[in-house]
């Protein structure tokens, strides 16, 4: 009788085990160093007022796969109506994102992870890439995403292969370095956006 009960026990934790395992989320992380294409249409802020309700839709880029609500895009396509297209990587929270615009000329097929902080190549100030929250979109211009927020972490790089401004905007893109964390990492407590430093 207890050799059939314990059979029923391990029976029982093993399908429960099983069945935990079918319930969480795919998850896939971007093959690093390959160059992949995607259009984002139309602007986020360029929409419709009923769309906001559905979320980025088509005007984000996520890199990656299942479960990707859950850390949000890496990238968003942004602007108003009749204003100045631009990319936005730190979207909300303790994102802290940046982005680079490298220029014109800048081929994605050759370019490193070292050269997005240095593509000229020179110890010069106007050579380092200049990083900030957001980069106006140019068609021919190639760019460099740092992702930095609790829950990720990464570089990739884009290049604008067409842009219609508030419609649409084609890039080519290849993922660098991509780090998640899904419990969150460990850190400092009481990050705020807007505290004073004290003694």
């Amino acid at each position: 009788m207890k050799t059939l009960s314990l059979l029923v026990v391990l029976t029982f934790t093993a399908s429960i085990s099983l069945l935990a395992q079918d319930q969480k989320p795919k998850f896939e992380l971007p093959e690093l160093h390959k160059i992949k294409s995607v259009t984002l249409s139309p602007a986020y802020s360029c929409r419709p007022p009923d769309e906001f309700q559905r979320g980025y839709e088509n005007t984000a880029l996520y890199l990656t796969t299942g479960d990707n609500k859950r850390n949000g895009p890496d990238l968003l396509f942004n602007g108003a109506c009749g204003s100045e297209d631009y990319f936005e990587a730190s979207l909300s929270g303790d994102d802290m994102s940046l982005i680079a615009d490298l220029g014109a000329g800048v081929s994605l097929d050759d370019l490193s992870a070292a050269q997005a902080f240095n593509v000229r190549r020179v110890a010069a100030s106007p050579a380092y890439s200049k990083f900030s929250r957001v980069a106006t979109i140019e068609q021919g211009h190639t760019y460099a995403v740092l992702l930095n927020a609790s829950s990720k972490r990464g570089l990739f790089l884009l290049s604008v292969t067409e842009h219609v401004p508030g419609a649409k905007v084609t890039l080519r893109y290849a993922v660098k370095a991509y780090e998640v964390a899904p419990g969150g990492r460990i850190s400092s407590p009481g990050f705020q956006w807007d505290r004073a430093n004290g003694h």
